[in-house]
């Protein structure tokens, strides 16, 4: 999960997809994958986007991973605590707040709301964020107000909002169910 979501950094699901299975049919293991150099890494997950950043990031992960944990698996982290689980993803190079809360939420089922473009945006429309606040900066403060249990499906419910209405060009303020309290409705 943790590679995966590496490779979603600055591209769209589709070319995500298409580096990851790439990667997972040339090289078969996390072993393998940690055996190569990064030219051939950066050459199997070419679709992604900014592949030799990516390489050097899953060359990282799988190092240390398998030194804290003996194997190239996360699992053991469900056992713990969010913020150990966080510690240790933010303290490897490449690894950032939005995919660290990904993570979090998706593979080990803890709360964490991650803000990717999308939330970035809607969040700054809607006056829950200003306009120059980091990413990071919105995620705590989401994190901070959004009870646990609506976390995950309040990440995923802005996300299609902003794809489907809220959109970075031409918003579809008009369709907007949110157009009544939003401070940059055009309605």
């Amino acid at each position: 999960g943790l590679i995966e979501t590496v490779l979603s950094q600055n591209t769209n699901d589709r070319n995500r997809d298409m580096a990851f299975e790439r990667l997972k049919s040339q090289y078969g293991s996390w072993e393998r994958v940690a055996a190569l150099p990064q030219e051939r890494i950066a050459e199997a997950i070419k679709p992604a986007g900014i592949c030799n950043n990516k390489a050097a990031t899953i060359l990282r992960v799988l190092k240390t991973v398998k030194e804290r944990f003996g194997e190239y698996s996360l699992k053991r982290l469900k056992s713990g605590t969010p913020a150990a689980a966080w510690d240790f993803m933010t303290h490897i190079q490449g690894v950032g707040p939005k995919t660290a809360a990904c993570v979090l939420a998706f593979d080990l089922g803890f709360p964490a709301f991650p803000v990717d473009t999308h939330v970035a945006r809607i969040s700054k429309r809607l006056g829950w964020a200003d306009a120059k606040e980091t990413p990071a900066e919105i995620q705590s403060r989401l994190e901070r107000l959004v009870p646990d249990e609506m976390k995950c499906a309040g990440h995923l419910n802005v996300i299609q909002h902003g794809k489907n209405i809220c959109k970075a060009q031409a918003p579809k303020c008009g369709e907007c169910p949110l157009r009544g309290i939003c401070p940059s409705s055009e309605a």
